[in-house]
C-alpha cells in the first residue's frame, strides 16, 4: 500500500533549489517516527538532497537515467511503474517521499497521505498537487508544538482516500 509524507506550506510549496525552507525538528521526528522500518520511494534528486541513506528504511529512488547507481544495499534504483508493483498492491505501507514530480506521478495509487500542514505562505519552486476534498478524508488532526526550536504554527493531517 502506498502511503506519502510530506511538510508543506500554506501555498502548497515544499521545496526551493532542491531543498526544505523550513526547520522544523518536530517535523523531522514525526518523519522518522513514521517511516522508519518501512520502504521509502523517491525520485533522485530527493535521494541526492537527503545526503545519505537513511537508516532502518529500505530506499526506492526512481531515475531516468539508466546510469544511475547507488552502491547500498538498502537502495534500490527504478525506472518503471511496473517496478514497484508490488508496492502499490501490497499490504506493508510504504511512503512516497518526493519530490514534486514523484508525488505527482504515484498520486493515484496513494492510499493515505500524513500532511505537516504549515500554516505560512513560502517562496520557492516545488509544489505539492492540491488535495481534492471529494477524494480524501480527514481521519487525524494534531496541533504541532511551537517552542524555540519550531517558530511556525504547523499541524500534522492524516488522509484516507474515500
Amino acid at each position: 500500500m502506498l502511503s506519502l509524507i510530506v511538510a508543506k506550506a500554506k501555498n502548497n510549496i515544499i521545496g526551493k533549489d532542491n531543498k526544505l525552507i523550513w526547520h522544523l525538528p518536530e517535523d523531522l521526528k514525526h518523519f522518522k517516527e513514521i517511516t522508519t522500518g518501512h520502504t521509502i520511494i523517491m525520485g533522485r534528486k530527493t535521494f541526492e538532497s537527503l545526503g545519505r541513506v537513511l537508516p532502518n528504511r529500505k530506499h526506492i529512488i526512481f531515475s531516468q537515467n539508466p546510469d544511475f547507481k547507488v552502491n547500498d544495499e538498502n537502495v534500490e534504483v527504478v525506472h518503471s511503474l511496473l517496478q514497484i508493483q508490488d508496492l502499490i498492491e501490497g499490504e506493508e505501507e510504504a511512503f512516497v517521499i518526493g519530490g514534486a514530480m514523484i508525488y505527482n506521478f504515484l498520486m493515484p495509487y496513494v492510499k493515505k497521505m500524513y500532511v505537516t500542514q504549515i500554516d505560512k505562505e513560502f517562496e520557492g519552486d516545488a509544489f505539492f498537487p492540491k488535495i481534492n476534498e471529494e477524494e480524501w478524508q480527514v481521519i487525524d488532526t494534531q496541533k504541532g508544538i511551537q517552542d524555540e526550536n519550531n517558530n511556525l504554527d504547523y499541524q500534522f493531517i492524516t488522509y484516507k482516500r474515500k
